[in-house]
């Protein structure tokens, strides 16, 4: 009888932790008032922190995660450890779906980034000579549009395909060479070429200018608008619907345009 009463006792007791452990979930779940986003350092860090009065005046707290490549921010983000980023455009996001089995989705397109290729050496496009070297991103959608761009500036001919690479060119008449770097690294690259594409957010916080060093700038391309991308299945929560009313104010309209004069542009 006392080993039963005993064995009584201790899974009274197991049930009672169970209770209390599943009820303070539950609790925390209901009472989280934080917004973690993930993100580079321009725009992202920027806008984000001119946003956050708007946030926080809907009772949330924001906490801004900078990452300095392209690849982490979406495996915090599928990890649980972000509620969501702001970094990359669709095509970007559903190519890192299609290799990493993530299941992310684009909430809200935010601005334009045009993509630019830059030059110290050479004043302009017709400048390049036979043989100048070009560096590209290495990551397959960006590394595409930049070869798509020179394709249609007329420098070289591209296979057909969604995606290509320096190894799909099929006419070079100037025998322009390329290499491959992770994005974050052009900048310190574009001394050692004649010339380099480098994204916005990069080129922006490295003080490269594309009214003085832009030679060939993307037209205004909304296939290509960063966007805010959450979890499938988070997209209409309250806390990233609150994060897309705040990044599509008017507040955040105006702190791009007078912040980056046309370098980055809003089509909210």
């Amino acid at each position: 009888m006392k080993l039963k009463k005993l064995l009584g006792l201790v899974l009274s007791g197991v049930l009672i932790i169970s209770s209390v452990g599943c009820s303070s979930s539950k609790e925390q779940s209901k009472d989280d008032k934080k917004i973690v986003v993930g993100c580079n350092l321009v725009p992202g860090e920027e806008l984000l922190k001119a946003v956050k009065p708007l946030i926080e005046a809907e009772g949330y707290e924001l906490e801004v995660k900078v990452f300095n490549d392209y690849v982490l921010p979406n495996t915090a983000l599928n990890d649980g450890e972000l509620d969501a980023n702001l970094f990359q455009h669709k095509p970007f996001l559903e190519k890192t779906n299609e290799e990493k089995g993530y299941d992310l989705v684009a909430v809200e397109p935010l601005y334009v980034c045009p993509i630019t290729l830059y030059s110290d050496k050479r004043d302009s496009l017709e400048d390049l000579q036979d043989g100048d070297t070009i560096a590209l991103t290495n990551d397959p959608s960006n590394e595409s549009r930049s070869l798509r761009l020179l394709e249609s500036a007329g420098l070289i001919k591209i296979k057909e395909g969604e995606l290509v690479t320096p190894n799909d060119i099929i006419e070079n008449p100037k025998n322009l060479r390329f290499v491959e770097a992770e994005a974050s690294l052009l900048p310190s690259i574009l001394k050692d070429v004649e010339a380099a594409f480098i994204n916005t957010n990069f080129a922006v916080a490295a003080g490269i200018n594309a009214n003085e060093q832009g030679i060939l700038i993307a037209p205004t391309d909304n296939t290509y608008a960063n966007i805010i991308a959450s979890r499938k299945g988070d997209e209409e929560s309250e806390k990233i619907q609150v994060l897309k009313k705040a990044l599509t104010s008017d507040e955040a309209r105006d702190f791009i345009n007078n912040e980056y004069k046309g370098t980055i542009i809003p089509i909210f």
